[in-house]
């Protein structure tokens, strides 16, 4: 798959609201890509955090504002593992006040062990 459709495949699988449970089968690939980008976030080299979103054009904002690891947000998740760097990298994607509507916002949560 090239990375052009595999963007696609991963916005629209981040469009997706999940359950905690399993029962949203998700492709091999895109889990293998968000548990990628969970570890490099978890990493605290913001470098690393940028090379697996480039790896999957992924934008900062949109992993930011979507992507959950192991049950918390990206943000929360590379601040518990020490993070701070990527952390605040994250953090700093998001942008300035925006009025969001919370209620269209989905997260896809990813659980992996280490």
């Amino acid at each position: 798959m090239n990375k052009a459709k595999l963007a696609v495949a991963l916005m629209t699988g981040l469009g997706f609201s999940v359950a905690a449970t399993s029962s949203f089968a998700m492709e091999p690939q895109v889990e293998r890509a968000l548990i990628k980008v969970c570890k490099a976030s978890a990493s605290n080299k913001p470098i690393r955090l940028k090379n697996a979103m480039d790896d999957y054009n992924l934008s900062s904002r949109d992993v930011a504002l979507k992507v959950m690891c192991n049950g918390d947000d990206i943000i929360s998740f590379a601040e518990t593992h020490g993070a701070n760097k990527t952390a605040s990298r994250l953090q700093n994607s998001v942008g300035g006040v925006n009025i969001i509507d919370v209620a269209a916002i989905s997260k896809i949560n990813v659980t992996f062990e280490e």
